[in-house]
C-alpha cells in the first residue's frame, strides 16, 4: 500500500468504481445475490480508502484499528455466508481477512515509517507484514485474478448448424461486468499487496 501518489489514485478511482457498480447491483439484485454485491460494495469502498495518497489525506494511528474492526466484522459476516452458502463467500471471507491484515499491518508501521499507501517505497521494507502470509495472500489473489481473466475469453462454440458462435467466460453471480469488477478488485488487492 505504499508507492507513487498517481498509482494510488488509480487504485482508488478502480476500487471505488467497483464499489458504486456492486451498490448498483445489489439495487437490481435477487435476495441471493444482494448480500454478494453488498460485500464486494463494502470490499470496493474499503480498499478504495485504504490506497488514498497520503498527500491528500493522512488517515489518524487510531483509523487502521478502525479498518482492521470493520473488516473483521465483514469476516465474521462472510464466514457465516460461507458456511450457510459455500462458493463465493469463502472468497469474500479471504478477502475480509487480508484486509484486516494490511490494517494490522499499517497500525504497527512505525511512527516514521508511513502506514499509508501514499508514503514511498522506503517505508515498504519497514512495514512488510509477514512475509508467508503476505506469499499465501498473493499466490491466492494471483490464481484468483488468473482465473477471472480466463473466464473472461471469448470461447468459440460449434452450432448446431455449422456456423461457431462466441460464448463469453461469464460466471456464476452475474455477468461479465460483475466478473470484470471482481477481476478489478482482485488485481487491486495484488497491488496493495505487492506493495505493502
Amino acid at each position: 500500500m505504499h508507492g507513487p501518489a498517481l498509482s494510488g489514485w488509480l487504485l482508488v478511482v478502480l476500487c471505488a468504481a467497483s464499489g458504486a457498480y456492486c451498490l448498483l447491483r445489489m439495487r437490481a439484485a435477487g435476495a441471493a445475490e444482494r448480500g454478494a454485491a453488498g460485500s464486494e460494495a463494502v470490499m470496493g469502498f474499503g480498499m478504495a480508502a485504504m490506497a488514498l495518497p497520503a498527500a491528500v489525506f493522512t488517515p489518524p494511528e487510531w483509523s487502521w484499528v478502525l479498518y482492521a474492526v470493520l473488516f473483521g466484522l465483514a469476516a465474521l459476516h462472510g464466514l457465516v455466508a460461507a458456511v450457510r452458502h459455500g462458493g463465493h463467500h469463502l472468497h469474500h471471507l479471504v478477502g475480509s481477512l487480508a484486509m484486516v491484515y494490511m490494517a494490522l499491518a499499517m497500525a504497527a508501521a512505525p511512527a516514521g515509517a508511513g502506514g499509508h499507501a501514499g508514503h514511498g517505497a522506503a517505508a515498504a521494507t519497514a512495514t512488510g507484514g509477514i512475509p508467508v502470509l503476505t506469499g499465501a495472500l498473493l499466490a491466492y489473489y494471483g490464481v484468483y485474478v488468473l482465473r477471472s481473466g480466463a473466464r473472461l475469453v471469448p470461447v468459440p462454440v460449434p452450432a448446431s448448424e455449422g456456423t461457431a458462435r462466441i460464448r463469453s467466460g461469464g460466471g456464476a453471480g452475474g455477468g461479465e461486468l460483475t466478473l470484470v469488477c471482481r477481476l478489478s478488485m482482485g488485481l487491486a488487492m495484488l497491488a496493495m499487496l505487492l506493495t505493502l
